[in-house]
């Protein structure tokens, strides 16, 4: 794996924060090459210390995040990718990418976090502040590597791993040991963090992760080591049975989510819509998040708009996504549909996640006096902004969220200027509403429906937030709460993840929800859609869903992404079984 290559290791440990880039909202010094010889001397340096841990070392797994959270769960359709096909294999770039990603995430962690034990000028307490963010963020990076990955390596300790020359000799650990890993870090992160981010500038706390611990609670509920098999070589895979979800994990799970809700004194965002704009980077709703910005540093920035949105969309170039979008089934689950002239927004979160005919948005071009038309963008364009002419994206949508618009919308809600491929929009990762349904779903527990006060009131709160009519409920499905939770979440990285868990207990009904999807597209939108810009007559006659699509080949290998190439071929090792890791020889 890349996090064994001794380059990347030596790197993050005697250069220290060389490759670090501190993000605008942190307290952050003159960027410049420094190390540990001359850093982490007081407070604020050992706070700018882990200011690069919320962006340049997760800049490689953005596409990754974007791949396989949206387009493998079948919210979003991008064309001829195999992680819409299910023909993913351990030579896909973006897939090493995410890889070295993630095990660059905790190697950086891992030494900041020495950097910072070893630091005699800080305060006790910023020390333990800033070794809480650590534990975090090397907590979420191996969460993602065991839902996508399954079984991997525990190194905790990088560093002691290049002093005694054993790259090549790590062994993947049992999934549940990964889970308890994870666990013991984010508990000793809530030991360490304070209540509130004492800076107010959006930094990590113990709410933050409890928050996270509530959510890997949930998953690691669902998860049975005597229910799963493991299929060892090239690609190494996972095979469950179905069972009942753990009792224990699930109770911990709905107490540190009641927890969070209850007394970390955040809120939900009134306007759903207004989370996902510049000027709510740092809100109530986000518990954690990547904070990028634009600077001299190539990787602190947000790139995604590039990928998920039409060429001239922004005055910096680089955009290729418009023949990319939310898939007809993610429409469908919303009750659009992309073949009628009018639009249902009866769900505000809709417009919000994906854009259609006809709609118009006021927080995008806000240099212009009646805001952005998707239609006329496509087939007018503006006096800075011309797109090719043609509608693109054959499901009938495009992206709406992970866009901050143009120069002036940048300059407008995040208050300093975009770059190519390059915003200071931030990524959520954890949300205080996906807290709420969690909540809901873990006092379920592993009955049908619940009528819990509480799970009434927070799923109401989600769910109303988004569609004004909706009236409390007096009990709540399991099938309520899950598809809710793909309306909430919806392109925020996080579905497959979803299906990952639920695989873990219930294995069939992962396989067939994902085989019955829509999938695939609609031919002759761009007729359709240029005659009613330019006449106003709407004729879909022309326009059909491919019913003739494939059945998406989903297997119960399909829930374990294959290792990268890459990383198998540097240690072979990671081609055998998983063996149980002892976690007393941990230490923080």
């Amino acid at each position: 794996m890349k996090m064994l290559n001794i380059r990347t290791i030596a790197c993050a440990a005697f250069l220290g924060l060389g490759l670090s880039s501190c993000s605008d909202y942190l307290d952050c010094p003159t960027e410049d090459t420094y190390n540990t010889g001359n850093y982490y001397k007081d407070d604020n340096q050992c706070r700018a210390g882990v200011n690069y841990l919320y962006n340049s070392p997760w800049y490689d797994f953005q596409r990754g995040f974007f791949k396989v959270g949206e387009v493998l769960s079948g919210n979003f359709y991008w064309g001829g990718s195999p992680y819409l096909t299910f023909t993913l294999d351990g030579s896909d770039q973006d897939l090493a990418n995410m890889s070295a990603a993630l095990w660059s995430v905790n190697t950086h962690a891992s030494t900041v976090m020495a950097n910072i034990k070893g630091s005699t000028g800080p305060s006790q307490a910023v020390k333990n502040y800033s070794t809480g963010e650590c534990l975090v963020w090397k907590s979420m990076a191996y969460f993602y590597l065991v839902r996508s990955f399954g079984a991997v390596p525990i190194i905790n300790d990088p560093v002691e791993i290049i002093n005694n020359q054993t790259a090549t000799k790590q062994r993947k650990a049992k999934i549940s040991n990964i889970y308890d890993y994870i666990v013991m870090m984010l508990k000793q992160a809530i030991e360490l963090l304070p209540e509130k981010d004492t800076t107010k500038k959006g930094r990590i706390d113990k709410y933050a992760a409890k928050g996270l611990l509530a959510k890997v609670y949930l998953t690691k509920a669902g998860f049975s080591e005597e229910n799963t098999t493991y299929t060892p070589g090239s690609y190494s895979y996972i095979t469950c049975t179905p069972h009942q979800r753990n009792a224990e994990d699930l109770a911990n799970a709905a107490k540190y989510a009641l927890d969070v809700i209850e007394n970390s004194g955040r809120k939900l965002e009134t306007n759903y819509s207004d989370i996902f704009r510049g000027d709510h980077n740092i809100c109530d709703e986000a518990l954690i998040s990547w904070a990028w910005r634009v600077g001299a540093q190539w990787t602190s920035q947000n790139s995604l708009q590039s990928d998920l949105f039409y060429s001239g969309f922004c005055e910096q170039g680089s955009m290729w996504g418009g023949w990319n979008g939310p898939s007809v089934d993610l429409q469908d689950a919303f009750g659009e549909n992309a073949l009628s002239a009018s639009r249902q927004n009866t769900d505000t979160r809709r417009k919000a996640t994906m854009m259609m005919a006809g709609d118009t948005y006021d927080y995008f071009y806000t240099d212009e006096p009646d805001g952005f038309n998707l239609l006329k963008f496509v087939y007018n364009g503006y006096a800075n902004h011309t797109s090719e002419g043609q509608w693109e994206c054959p499901t009938g949508a495009q992206e709406v969220k992970h866009l901050y618009g143009d120069a002036a919308d940048h300059k407008k809600y995040i208050g300093t200027s975009d770059g190519r491929m390059a915003s200071g929009l931030y990524t959520h990762l954890l949300r205080l509403s996906d807290v709420y349904l969690i909540y809901c779903e873990a006092i379920m527990g592993n009955n049908a429906s619940t009528n819990d006060a509480k799970a009434l009131q927070y799923f109401y709160d989600v769910r109303h937030r988004g569609i004004s009519s909706y009236e409390k409920p007096t009990s709540i499905t399991w099938e309520d709460v899950w598809k809710e939770r793909r309306l909430e979440l919806a392109c925020e990285g996080d579905r497959w993840y979803d299906f990952v868990r639920r695989y873990y207990y219930d294995p069939q009904g992962a396989i067939d929800e994902i085989k019955a999807q829509r999938r695939s597209t609609y031919s002759n939108l761009d007729a359709l859609y240029k005659e009613y810009y330019t006449s106003g007559n709407w004729n879909a006659a022309d326009c059909k869903y491919d019913e003739n699509a494939a059945v998406p080949n989903v297997t119960h290998r399909s829930f374990t992404l294959p290792l990268p190439t890459s990383d198998t071929s540097y240690n072979p090792l990671l081609l055998e079984a998983p063996e149980d890791f002892d976690l007393s020889t941990i230490k923080f």
